[in-house]
């Protein structure tokens, strides 16, 4: 792969600041760049080249054209390139849509859920290098462990707001263990990192694969599903997720909001790293004072 890149161009959107367009013999290509490689270390680039020829033809994802390792002689980090697809990212075009809209952006969202779901895995755990071996998370035992450990990032929290959260992950846990079956797990589906055809409403691209894991079947739909609650949307990502999945519109719902709660109580702690974390930390604490997974701030 020949690319130039004196072309680079930042893209928007997300938060690293390591993506950027480049163009070569006229085809354009997306460059990232590891220069911060985060908690996948060295084998971040080859973890999300894996990936995406994993996915590649099950849900839609750029071709994974060039993959090069760091090189400590020059200090030029990974990187890797990948094809340049086409569409509207959604956080831009969701905005923009009425009921009608949101409906039928839904039904492809709830497609592509169902099919991210449907990609079985042995156990749960995150990928450690290019052949996609499940390490572990370590001793944490559930959710309530894990609220647990993250108490003492929690220090603007009331008590009650703390007691309220301890009972919510109990409960949430007890939920959640009633599925037992593990999947691909994206873990940072929503529409910042969806490319949306803005005619037909079809998903052209689901990006940023950094979070990447094998975990809980209902985590993607908790993420996609915590901040965009229109009415429409929520409805029809559910009828078509549970059409292929199986279940109920409701019970899909109550262990979506179950499994989000591990993201929330993570991104709560980092209150005033992103807007992200800051709307994550005053929706968990609604969620927390009245004791309901739905409830809004």
């Amino acid at each position: 792969m020949d690319t130039d890149f004196s072309s680079l161009t930042p893209l928007e959107g997300g938060w690293s600041g390591e993506t950027f367009l480049a163009e070569a013999a006229g085809e354009r290509s997306v460059v990232r760049i590891y220069a911060r490689p985060g908690h996948r270390g060295d084998a971040a680039h080859e973890v999300d080249a894996a990936l995406l020829r994993l996915v590649r033809g099950l849900v839609p994802v750029p071709e994974v054209l060039e993959a090069r390792r760091a090189d400590p002689v020059t200090g030029m980090p990974a990187l890797l390139v990948t094809s340049f697809l086409p569409g509207e990212r959604g956080d831009l075009l969701v905005p923009r849509l009425d009921a009608s809209g949101l409906a039928r952006l839904g039904a492809h969202l709830g497609e592509l859920l169902a099919d991210l779901g449907g990609m079985p895995m042995l156990e749960a755990g995150p990928f450690v290098d290019g052949t996609l071996t499940i390490g572990s998370w370590g001793d944490l035992d559930g959710l309530p462990a894990f609220v647990e450990q993250a108490e003492p990032g929690l220090g603007w929290w009331t008590p009650a707001e703390l007691d309220g959260l301890r009972e919510l992950a109990v409960d949430a846990q007890a939920l959640l263990d009633t599925v037992t079956r593990r999947c691909l797990v994206h873990s940072d589906l929503n529409p910042k990192n969806l490319l949306v055809d803005p005619d037909s409403l079809a998903v052209t691209g689901l990006l940023d694969w950094e979070f990447a894991h094998a975990g809980h079947p209902f985590t993607d739909l908790g993420n996609l599903l915590r901040f965009d609650r229109q009415p429409a949307l929520v409805e029809s990502v559910l009828t078509t997720y549970v059409a292929r999945r199986g279940g109920t519109a409701d019970a899909a719902l109550q262990l979506a909001r179950a499994a989000d709660l591990w993201a929330l109580v993570d991104l709560a702690g980092r209150r005033g790293s992103s807007p992200v974390a800051d709307r994550a930390d005053v929706l968990l604490r609604a969620v927390a004072r009245t004791g309901d997974v739905h409830a809004l701030p």
